[in-house]
């Protein structure tokens, strides 16, 4: 899942950022308007974060051109402002959702996926299978059998990467870009290593076998 944030205080968004990176998100940043339109013009994201108080574009007017331009993103607005009428005001400009500041971190990542399921959709969207392997995506749970499985939040990211995309070879070079947000030498083994850990989790005790890997390529989560 990646998710745009648009936020001008350095502190905030240091927090927020890696707080969404440790729940297994990927995060594009930017601390001004002008700046947060023209990724948002260029990619593609699950949600968005906007603070209204910005250089540049503010978040409203932000907002408005997003709409305007028929971007259906899911935006969690964040302001200082607390009264009524500026909630209404957000909302009304096209805002899914409004945060106070100061807020809790646990409050924010609620929030962002919630709007993600509900821009998702249906209950099947949450819900993905294989064999015997299924995950959760309300409850970030995963089952093998009957046996819950712990996954650390990039493990979780790859293991949705895999199933979002079951039967099909993804590169290692597709993994590094979908569950990581930065750049990695192709030559790194920081793939293989995840992999690994994931295979160790969700296959070693379990049959059938899951994970397989298609040497000089990639990797493929199929039951064969």
């Amino acid at each position: 899942m990646r998710v745009l944030l648009v936020e001008d205080d350095p502190k905030i968004a240091s927090f927020i950022s890696m707080g969404l990176k440790q729940a297994g998100f990927m995060v594009d940043q930017t601390d001004n308007g002008n700046d947060g339109l023209t990724l948002a013009l260029n990619d593609s994201y699950d949600a968005a974060i906007l603070d209204i108080m910005l250089p540049g574009l503010d978040g409203l007017a932000l907002l408005d051109e997003l709409r305007g331009r028929r971007i259906n993103t899911p935006v969690l607005i964040l302001s200082a402002k607390r009264s009524v009428e500026d909630r209404v005001r957000g909302l009304q400009a096209g805002g899914d959702d409004y945060l106070t500041k100061p807020f809790s971190f646990t409050e924010l990542l609620a929030r962002v996926q919630a709007l993600i399921r509900r821009a998702t959709g249906s209950l099947e969207n949450s819900a993905m299978r294989l064999a015997n392997l299924s995950m959760d995506l309300r409850k970030r749970e995963v089952c093998r059998d009957t046996r819950r499985i712990d996954l650390q939040p990039r493990e979780f990211a790859l293991l949705e990467f895999l199933l979002r995309n079951q039967g099909r070879v993804v590169t290692k070079a597709m993994i590094l870009e979908q569950v990581w947000d930065y750049n990695f030498d192709p030559q790194t083994n920081v793939v293989d290593v995840l992999v690994c850990r994931l295979r160790n989790k969700i296959d070693r005790e379990f049959e059938p076998k899951l994970i397989q890997t298609i040497r000089g390529v990639g990797y493929v989560l199929r039951h064969a």
